[in-house]
């Protein structure tokens, strides 16, 4: 770590959480969409057919904290977006409030209660950033789609950015509720909203590019990929005019290794100039850290 590019930067990740016992049944979710054999009997992570090396579950009696917190303080992560709500993660929160910030996801189809969970969690935990992921509710809320707009209202209110799936999903579940000229309409209509496009926008990162040059307040994150896999598109935007655009996203435990995403991170052709905004200052803004 000493001799990489990004060394002594203080890494903000904005996608983590801690490492949790039963792998398949955090994705239940998702059971009511699956259809093929696969999904249904043999995965315990619905995307696992797309990772190698998939971080294993946590062993029961070990401490999740302990174990995340060791973790970061070993590859320089000094904050770490995580999901409130669970006991573990309320825990991490409580006692550990300059290590770990809060984010939840809200189900849009539930209408107002998804608004009274966002102000709810706004006031209880201090909440910094929505999770939003189209293709796995059940039904379907596209980026675009009314359900979401008094939340995204709530977001613009409150100051919190919202972190959106983008591009084919992993799962096995239909992709249109996720193309990435969606965002459009939104960032035109709610330009006070902050996005951060999460999992790679792929097939249309280009149009991603396109879109982040037009729209002020809409953002990119790395999550979901390992670093020897980040679009080109991507690289050489941060590298030009998005270097104020794209932050670092990991994710562990979901379906990455700390040790693999730090592995191959030095690797990636960044500019020394980008790697602190890259890393840590894009982070910092977002989830208004210096506020």
């Amino acid at each position: 770590m000493s001799d990489a590019p990004f060394a002594g930067i203080g890494i903000i990740d904005t996608m983590m959480d801690l490492p949790f016992a039963d792998v398949k049944e955090v994705y239940t979710f998702l059971t009511p969409q699956l259809r093929d054999r696969d999904s249904q009997e043999e995965f315990e992570f619905p995307v696992e057919y797309m990772f190698k090396d998939v971080p294993k579950a946590a062993a029961a009696e070990s401490d999740p904290v302990a174990h995340t917190l060791a973790l970061m303080d070993h590859y320089g992560i000094e904050k770490a977006l995580i999901g409130a709500g669970g006991e573990n993660g309320d825990r991490a929160l409580r006692s550990h409030p300059d290590r770990f910030l809060p984010s939840i996801g809200v189900d849009p189809n539930d209408g107002m209660k998804a608004v009274d969970a966002v102000r709810r969690a706004y006031e209880t935990h201090g909440l910094r950033a929505l999770a939003g992921f189209p293709a796995g509710y059940s039904p379907q809320v596209p980026i675009d789609d009314k359900r979401w707009y008094p939340i995204y209202a709530t977001c613009c209110e409150l100051g919190i950015p919202v972190f959106m799936c983008t591009g084919v999903p992993g799962p096995r579940v239909p992709m249109a509720c996720q193309k990435v000229e969606l965002l459009d309409e939104v960032c035109w209509f709610f330009p006070e909203l902050t996005i951060v496009m999460r999992h790679g926008a792929e097939p249309w990162e280009e149009l991603a590019v396109k879109l982040m040059l037009k729209w002020p307040n809409l953002h990119y994150s790395t999550s979901a990929f390992a670093p020897k896999y980040y679009p080109r598109a991507i690289i050489d935007y941060a590298n030009t005019r998005g270097a104020d655009k794209v932050l670092y996203g990991g994710y562990f435990p979901m379906g990455l290794t700390l040790e693999r995403i730090f592995a191959e991170l030095p690797a990636v052709p960044f500019k020394d100039e980008v790697w602190p905004k890259f890393l840590r200052d894009n982070a910092a803004r977002v989830l208004k850290l210096d506020d």
